[in-house]
């Protein structure tokens, strides 16, 4: 085992919360020499993992290059029960299918991140291998460990009692569920979103009732945006780990400025000291831009390659700042006709009513001709390449 003060300085600070019980437990524990088994659980609620899964992800890849066990756990039987974390009403329930096959690019998608091969390989496991085994009698006996008085108390609990929103009894089992797993793994330790804290703290709990060990936890902070809710599914505002380079890169450029240093601090491999010079640049007037776009690319880096990062900026600035189209532009061939036909067919406006106001506000953009539509009546009778608002690209090639 590793015992680099440094590495452990970083595990314990970089991108964290809160440490359970202490961090001076955990720096302990780290020092001792002894191989530790941490875990981090997702449950399969959509197709693909978001940076908002890999926040944690990070962390315990941290605790995998200092040579520690490391399992990433699937959720696929607490995914059908439904977490009730931070939910205002309850979750839609998931067949065993939907889990399976949201899951199934999971593991292709962290070995970005984790090694799943070598030496000291992560592993893969599924909650389901002990969640089915548990008798009726069995889940009695553990939910003696857990008093109504600890779960009502929960934040979301107590505001759908106070709009008067249901609550059902499968969500009061769901943390006890979680919690099971680090029982049934007999881990050391978890880490996970600070969302995710009573969950992972019923597990401290049950663990050391039933087998009187000390399990540690790690919270980790959370990407928010300016409205303070979590970047991820829930949300729509996701950057998901399978989207393509271009993609990446531009929704990452679309964050308000206010996201770039928990941005760089949680989501890249950068050096500390160089996470705080880049923060620092912002006040010194350097444009924000030019840092958040370093952001944009490490994030890519991680994902695709440097390459591929390199060709995410390139297409970025051409687009963007030198106003060209982007390579990947939908293109649409057409016959001589108005341009509001031509854009409601090709779902680029919604309504004629929505054509009219993008026109009077000036916002499409003849490419070709630098000038802007000011003719709501204006008609395609070439090839023309259209820029509609600030992100949105068409190529109508008329044919004649």
């Amino acid at each position: 085992m590793s015992r680099d003060p440094n590495k452990i300085e970083e595990l314990l600070t970089r991108g964290v919360e809160r440490i359970f019980p202490s961090p001076e437990f955990l720096k302990k524990a780290l020092l001792s020499g002894r191989q530790l088994k941490i875990y981090l659980g997702i449950d399969p609620t959509g197709p693909t993992l978001h940076l908002g899964h890999a926040i944690p992800i990070m962390k315990l890849a941290e605790f995998q290059a200092l040579g520690h066990q490391v399992i990433l756990l699937i959720g696929d039987q607490t995914a059908m029960i439904g977490d009730p974390t931070d939910k205002s009403a309850t979750r839609q329930k998931l067949t065993r299918a939907e889990v399976l096959k949201n899951c199934r690019n999971y593991k292709k998608q962290a070995s970005k991140i984790l090694k799943f091969t070598g030496t000291n390989k992560a592993e893969l496991r599924y909650n389901s291998k002990w969640l089915n085994k548990l008798s009726l009698t069995s889940l009695l006996e553990l939910a003696s460990n857990l008093t109504y008085a600890q779960t009502i108390k929960r934040d979301m609990f107590q505001q759908r009692i106070s709009e008067g929103r249901d609550l059902y009894l499968h969500e009061f089992l769901y943390p006890l569920m979680q919690g099971y797993d680090s029982v049934a793994m007999d881990v050391d330790g978890e880490v996970g979103g600070n969302d995710q804290t009573f969950n992972m703290l019923v597990g401290r709990d049950l663990l050391k009732k039933i087998k009187n060990k000390e399990k540690f936890v790690i919270t980790s902070k959370l990407l928010e945006d300016t409205s303070g809710k979590k970047m991820g599914k829930t949300e729509g505002n996701m950057v998901t780990l399978s989207d393509a380079p271009n993609e990446m890169f531009g929704k990452i450029m679309s964050w308000p400025d206010t996201l770039i240093p928990i941005g760089l601090e949680l989501l890249t491999f950068l050096p500390m000291n160089e996470v705080k010079n880049l923060v620092s640049s912002l006040t010194k007037g350097v444009n924000p831009k030019e840092v958040k776009s370093r952001l944009a690319f490490e994030v890519v880096k991680i994902y695709h390659n440097a390459k591929a990062a390199e060709g995410a900026v390139k297409n970025f600035n051409a687009t963007f700042k030198a106003g060209a189209i982007p390579e990947n532009v939908l293109t649409v061939k057409t016959a001589p006709d108005l341009l509001s036909e031509v854009l409601l067919k090709a779902k680029m406006v919604e309504s004629k009513t929505e054509f009219r106001r993008l026109v009077s506000e000036g916002a499409i953009e003849d490419l070709d001709g630098k000038t802007r539509i000011s003719n709501p009546t204006a008609k395609v009778e070439k090839t023309t390449n259209l820029k509609i608002g600030k992100k949105r690209f068409i190529k109508i090639e008329v044919e004649k």
